[in-house]
């Protein structure tokens, strides 16, 4: 009779390497043999694993008592188990940063696992014959990949691995010998952040943001125009961890006319549908930029889970870029309203006609919060590095919700003209007379409770606001 393997509670325990985890995992036996959940994704998230998007899965199979390989830093994540037998693993941190070198090392038998993040060097040693080592890993392996590893000498002395077998005496390739030692080891950098649309108010707050950061890259319309799909493929998506969609076609009125309609579907709905389909192949991050013209704004203050009504055909092509986006699993989409940054913008503009001692005619009927890019680009960088959980998030400033005329007579007051210069009118005596106008929301006031429970807590829009003009 087959003896019956001692369950365990499935748990999970931290190691000196960031992100490399060891999972016990329970057996449930019986005279046939014994049977376990080797990956349960739903267990697994739970206990703090990564939702990592395995695609290929790999058996080593090892004839000998003494079979080593490695030591293999790979760049894609990976998750090892043993089916039968047993083998000592072993670890070594081959990534930039503070950790690199450091080093873990275990045995693993058919009631363990660990999860390796990528860049982490991995190597194993057969403790009995006929020993099958199995492993998940993200991305599908090719012999180009083979030149992103980085590789080291299974005897480095700084690494110091307690092999329990003499390496002399096993089977290993001896290509696995000739490794470099940790010295000269070029560590494995990091995956990158792209940042789509450099150049528009939001890119140019995030370039400010995270200036310095090696691990971003930014690029324009010049490189990637997500109305030329063509230009999305000669990426190598590969090298990044992350996708910010900060471009946009923006035109509301030029929208409702038949060149701009062409334009704003292919670069706010069909653009982010092929950013959608290349995260969920490539297993990335998606962030992207909402609206608030997805409403009709006949309700004070929206949530994220309110139905869309656009009105106008800027509204409905973001409208349908937000549905394409949040097929993709791994997707942030910030709904944002009134947006204010660096280039042409209402504050901008109002602030120009004080200068030139002009008096302007603003609406008073359409409400809302001004959105700081600085804050869209804070509010970005906070769910990247909290974790927060994926889906839609609305992004204003905070304070009273405010009618485009409160903002301009502000700014008038704030550059030294009396609020008095700034006549109120409504959207349609404004608009009288242009065929062209597009349909505006009434109300864009967006709820902030859910961005907030992450802990974010959104700046004042007048605080900012005088800032912005200072």
């Amino acid at each position: 009779m087959t003896q019956s393997p001692t369950p365990k509670t499935l748990s999970v325990r931290e190691t000196p390497i960031p992100g490399f985890k060891v999972i016990d995992l329970p057996l449930h036996g019986d005279n046939r043999g014994w049977f376990k959940e080797n990956w349960q994704r739903q267990k697994m998230l739970a206990l703090g694993l990564p939702d990592f998007g395995p695609v290929q899965n790999n058996i080593s199979f090892n004839a000998s008592l003494g079979v080593t390989r490695g030591i293999h830093g790979e760049p894609w994540d990976k998750y090892i188990s043993v089916a039968t037998g047993r083998v000592f693993g072993a670890w070594v941190d081959l990534r930039e940063g503070d950790s690199f070198g450091a080093t873990y090392w275990c045995e693993i038998d058919p009631s363990v696992a660990v999860f390796v993040p990528r860049g982490v060097g991995n190597a194993f040693q057969a403790l009995e014959e006929n020993t099958a080592y199995t492993y998940l890993v993200n991305d599908h392996w090719s012999a180009e990949a083979q030149s992103e590893y980085t590789f080291l000498n299974l005897a480095d002395e700084t690494a110091s691995i307690p092999w329990p077998l003499d390496l002399d005496d096993g089977e290993l390739s001896q290509k696995d010998l000739a490794h470099p030692r940790l010295e000269n080891v070029t560590p494995m950098p990091p995956l990158k952040t792209l940042v789509i649309g450099a150049k528009g108010q939001l890119g140019r707050a995030l370039t400010e943001l995270w200036s310095g950061r090696t691990d971003v890259e930014f690029i324009g319309r010049d490189v990637v125009d997500l109305a030329r799909p063509e230009t999305l493929e000669a990426i190598n998506w590969q090298a990044y961890r992350t996708i910010v969609n900060a471009a946009a076609y923006t035109a509301v009125d030029e929208a409702e006319t038949a060149v701009g309609r062409a334009q704003a579907w292919s670069a706010n709905a069909a653009g982010p549908s092929h950013l959608a389909r290349l995260a969920s192949e490539h297993n990335l991050t998606l962030v992207h930029i909402s609206t608030d013209y997805v409403f009709d704004g006949t309700i004070d203050v929206h949530s994220e889970n309110e139905p869309f009504t656009p009105l106008g055909v800027y509204g409905q092509s973001k409208a349908a870029g937000d549905h394409a986006v949040s097929t993709t699993r791994r997707h942030y989409i910030l709904r944002t309203s009134w947006v204010i940054g660096e280039g042409k913008n209402f504050v901008h503009t109002m602030a120009s006609l004080a200068d030139r001692g002009i008096s302007p005619s603003v609406v008073d009927d359409q409400f809302g919060r001004l959105t700081f890019a600085s804050e869209i680009a804070r509010a970005i960088d906070h769910l990247l590095t909290s974790g927060a959980k994926f889906g839609t998030y609305n992004v204003t400033n905070s304070g009273d919700v405010v009618s485009w005329s409160d903002v301009a007579k502000r700014v008038f007051e704030l550059t030294g003209r009396e609020s008095t210069s700034v006549k109120s009118v409504t959207t349609a005596d404004f608009f009288a007379g242009n065929d062209m106008a597009a349909p505006r929301p009434t109300h864009s006031a967006l709820h902030l409770d859910k961005l907030e429970a992450t802990g974010f807590s959104a700046a004042d829009q007048f605080e900012m606001l005088n800032s912005y003009l200072s």
